[in-house]
């Protein structure tokens, strides 16, 4: 999966870039293996590759806003289709030489030489000095009849991606998650008719006050599920036959972080059991880094391009940084040359 929210030829010419050190394995070894196709990773192949660095990108091709016909708040992309830009970042990232592979990676391990061996499904391997993960999360959807059909159309997450598409429209927000009663006054902002169906959430009473407050009404579920007509969403149908008629339904999905990757890899994960990285996308363990929806739930195609820059460019720092230090040990050897000779 990617890490958008439901919403987002002048190069080496031999697909392996130009940089050093990559491996062990001639065409296999690489400076970074980004692990995710998205507007992360592939932002930060895009630098990398700019950077003259050995890069490879695998993508198992499912991107998690593939579902969305259109993305939006990304400047100069803001109605485009999600898997057209897609295509438009792969044909870039390859015109500088990334190499591109279609696959699923089963796991990140160590290797005993430096650097990391990542396995992909199916036998090959791929080594790298460095590992970037940009695989996104995955949204659990409640188990309600007619919603998964509707999801990433009629059934919405991120009013940021698509609030304004159903502005000023009867819509519904279930409450399914501890935030859906925040989400509901957040979708306020959108429409003044917005329903907020209790489905076995319940409500605090300040909640409650709220909601009334911002004009918002209460409905008790249980629901039975979404009705449809002609395709488009209709109405959430309760258990008890009432109907609520609705333009679009937002709900809030339980997300949990697509980072078996790095399994075993011993990083560092906050309480609620996702990874821990700095500013510039950096694990607590040293070559392995992540962006995007992996690290952040709340990050759109935009927001997740931007983490991938920032992680490339402080990659290829550190990088530059261990090649450094290797060259003056080599030079401090007596076995190195200069590159530059000082002008007489």
């Amino acid at each position: 999966m990617s890490d958008t929210h439901n919403d987002t030829h002048d190069g080496t010419g031999d697909g392996m870039g130009t940089g050093t050190d990559g491996g062990t394995r001639e065409g296999t070894s690489y400076d970074v293996v980004v692990i995710g196709g998205g507007a992360g990773g592939l932002n930060a192949a895009l630098v990398l590759a700019r950077a003259r660095r050995r890069v490879a990108v695998v993508d198992a091709g499912q991107p998690r806003n593939a579902p969305s016909p259109h993305m939006h708040s990304f400047l100069s992309r803001d109605g485009a289709s999600p898997l057209a830009v897609l295509e438009i970042g792969r044909a870039e990232v390859e015109r500088y030489g990334a190499v591109l592979v279609d696959g699923r990676v089963d796991q990140v391990e160590a290797a005993p030489e430096g650097g990391y061996h990542v396995r992909l499904d199916g036998g090959a391997v791929l080594d790298a000095r460095h590992v970037v993960l940009a695989t996104g999360l995955r949204d659990h959807l409640p188990d309600i009849p007619g919603l998964r059909a509707l999801w990433g159309g009629d059934v919405l997450f991120c009013p940021y991606c698509h609030g304004y598409e159903v502005r000023d429209r009867p819509l519904v927000v279930l409450g399914v998650h501890p935030f859906s009663a925040g989400q509901a006054l957040l979708i306020r902002q959108w429409s003044a008719d917005v329903t907020y169906v209790d489905h076995g959430q319940g409500l605090a009473e300040e909640e409650r006050e709220r909601l009334a407050a911002r004009g918002i009404r209460v409905v008790e579920g249980p629901v039975a599920g979404l009705t449809s007509r002609d395709g488009a969403l209709h109405a959430v149908e309760l258990a008890d036959g009432r109907e609520v008629p609705c333009a679009a339904v937002f709900l809030f999905p339980v997300m949990t972080p697509n980072d078996a990757a790095f399994d075993g890899l011993g990083c560092e994960k906050d309480e609620r059991g996702w990874l821990v990285t700095d500013r510039a996308g950096r694990t607590s363990r040293p070559g392995l880094w992540a962006v995007g929806n992996a690290v952040d739930s709340r990050a759109q195609a935009v927001t997740a391009a931007g983490m991938g820059a920032a992680a490339a460019f402080a990659l290829n720092h550190d990088l530059v940084d261990e090649e450094s230090e290797r060259d003056l040990a080599r030079y401090r050897a007596g076995g190195v040359e200069p590159a530059l000779a000082p002008a007489p």
